[in-house]
């Protein structure tokens, strides 16, 4: 670990409450928007009085609470307040239907909804009673203090919604055990310390914006600067006013920012750039690292293993790979059969071992108690590792073409595609097919004028056939002004389906 970075206890709350009052690091900033500044000091104040609040407001140990705010430091303090009380935080993503929004508070028996001025209303979209919504002011922070150290690191300490890119989305119970795991592994794969300061642009209901950018960096001392909702064109002078050091972004964030101009001030203290949550191609993968003039470091995790199960070592990071395992889980392949992939360069299911599981999905039905995931988590995603342990994804099991019997990788078709030159970003779909089964379609957003104009579909098709076998080809090519995303920032692969096929 980290000088400076002790072994913690059992589960973080029992770790943040000593550290954030050691001298030295007390006084240094822990977390800021553009209206509100903490210092480490001042945000364990903050969230054991606002963990106060909620105690005295009813909310008890094992309830789960439902968070409504707008992106801000304040939220932040209040998803840590619930934890630190004991119970679970449930951010709720923006402009929520408030169908979904009462599926989801019946299906995770959600007790409580904390909201700000700008959200009470989304209390009666949940259908919870008004005496369950508090409304979170000031004063919350500065009530008596009442901080939960002794939480059993199996309770559940995060729950969260998946995109529901197969269907409808699931609740993933987190517990605190798993958060500690991967607070742990990003700490010390990623160097974080003091002397960090983090960029974060990722939404806090997600749980990259919370497990890798707000836990893990809490733990190590880094600051954390709190921008607004991400929007491409407001990075260049984010980066100039903050100059930090780290940013961690999803492949379409970084390809956005590819056309903007950033000053050389303005990258010079960045060390890093971190990619994860989606695939990204070497075409873009290149791209990128020429813009920053930095090595950008992919990772691979789901949020069913609490975030990050692998990540390429910061000094040795291989474009097209999704690093090595981080310590304290166990990352493995497993083939169709069920037996462990022992070779390197062959291809098997990867799996995932350890404490850094879930508790359980959420489902309909279920009345609020997680189906358990076992001991193993089998992710769907296809991989194979180099004889040097770093691991490669090659595709989804559901995800995989089916072609008059021959299996076909969306994945690889996509590489072919973004080699192309004037293709900014790519997807490859299945399309139903009354002979073959299934058939290829490739989504495709120009580079420059961005409407496909002066890019032709056979140039797409051949650039593919002459890669791959002709059975890779795209039966269809369809140009996007851009490519559908979900609300974690990932490519709605639900939606291109829907539109291959009709």
């Amino acid at each position: 670990m980290n000088a400076g970075l002790p072994m913690p206890p059992s589960q973080l709350l029992a770790a943040f409450d000593p550290l954030w009052r050691e001298p030295g690091r007390a006084e240094a900033m822990a977390l800021r928007d553009e209206s509100h500044a903490y210092t480490y000091a001042q945000l364990h104040h903050a969230v054991g009085g606002c963990a106060g609040w909620l105690h005295a407001r009813g909310v008890r140990e094992g309830d789960r609470v439902a968070i409504a705010m707008e992106r801000s430091a304040r939220m932040a303090v209040v998803i840590l307040a619930v934890m630190a009380a004991g119970a679970c935080p449930c951010p709720l993503e923006p402009m929520l239907g408030t169908e979904e929004a009462t599926r989801r508070t019946v299906m995770a028996a959600l007790k409580w909804i904390v909201v700000d001025d700008a959200h009470r209303h989304v209390s009666l979209q949940c259908g919870l009673p008004s005496d369950r919504c508090l409304v979170y002011a000031q004063a919350a922070e500065e009530h008596a203090a009442d901080w939960h150290t002794d939480i059993d690191p199996r309770c559940a300490g995060f729950l969260l919604f998946t995109s529901g890119s197969s269907g409808a989305p699931k609740g993933v119970l987190q517990n605190h055990r798993g958060m500690l795991v991967n607070a742990l592994g990003i700490a010390k794969r990623t160097g974080l310390s003091a002397r960090d300061k983090l960029l974060h642009i990722m939404p806090l209901h997600h749980t990259n914006g919370i497990n890798n950018q707000l836990l893990a960096p809490l733990l190590a001392g880094s600051c954390i600067v709190l921008a607004s909702r991400f929007k491409a064109e407001h990075m260049p002078d984010l980066l100039e006013r903050h100059r930090p050091t780290i940013v961690t972004g999803v492949p379409t964030m970084y390809s956005r920012m590819l056309a903007l101009e950033f000053s050389r001030e303005s990258l010079r203290g960045l060390r890093m750039l971190r990619c994860g949550s989606a695939p990204i191609t070497e075409e873009l993968h290149h791209r990128i690292e020429a813009k920053f003039g930095l090595p950008l470091v992919v990772s691979y995790g789901l949020s069913e293993a609490t975030c990050t199960s692998t990540m390429n070592p910061p000094g040795a990071r291989r474009v097209g790979s999704v690093g090595t395992p981080l310590e304290g889980q166990t990352v493995f392949l497993r083939s169709a059969l069920g037996a462990p992939v022992l070779h390197p360069g062959l291809e098997g299911e990867i799996c995932i071992a350890g404490s850094s599981l879930m508790t359980g999905y959420l489902l309909d039905g279920g009345a609020g108690v997680p189906e358990p995931v076992g001991e193993t988590l089998s992710t769907g995603d296809l991989g194979r590792f180099d004889e040097d342990g770093y691991l490669y994804i090659t595709g989804r099991l559901k995800d995989v073409i089916i072609r008059g019997g021959e299996n076909l990788s969306p994945g690889l078709i996509e590489e072919a595609i973004a080699r192309v030159q004037g293709v900014a970003a790519c997807c490859v779909v299945a399309r139903a097919h009354a002979d073959l089964g299934e058939v290829p379609v490739a989504f495709v957003v120009r580079q420059e004028d961005r409407d496909g104009k002066g890019l032709s579909v056979d140039a797409i098709a051949d650039a593919v056939s002459s890669r791959l076998s002709r059975a890779h080809r795209p039966v269809d090519v369809l140009f996007l002004s851009a490519l559908p995303e979900n609300g974690t920032g990932k490519v709605d692969r639900k939606r291109l389906r829907e539109l291959a096929q009709s």
